[in-house]
């Protein structure tokens, strides 16, 4: 069964706390969690103000529509984002290997 990854780099120029960040990030995770059904954490520089790496993973039966469905994520995410987003990459993996 495959599974995709998609990680995020982002820079929020405009946060002057962790709260600031976490507000942006918090606005991120609500609008995918929402309009896809994924799972979506913060996986790298949690205690730093202006940078983060999220994660959002999905699963499917279908190789085709798990594609699609990151495709639609990472656009969203560069709609949320802007120019904070600063670059974006997709894994996929199959019964635990990387493909």
């Amino acid at each position: 069964m495959p599974i995709g990854l998609l990680t995020l780099e982002i820079h929020i120029l405009d946060a002057q706390s962790l709260k600031d960040k976490r507000q942006v990030l918090r606005s991120l995770k609500d609008r995918l969690r929402a309009h896809f059904n994924v799972a979506v954490a913060e996986l790298a520089h949690q205690e730093t103000w202006q940078r983060s790496r999220v994660g959002v993973v999905s699963i499917s039966g279908d190789s085709g529509h798990l594609e699609k469905s990151l495709a639609d994520i990472a656009a969203e995410s560069e709609r949320v984002l802007g120019r904070d987003l600063v670059s974006q990459q997709i894994d996929y993996y199959e019964d635990g290997e990387e493909s």
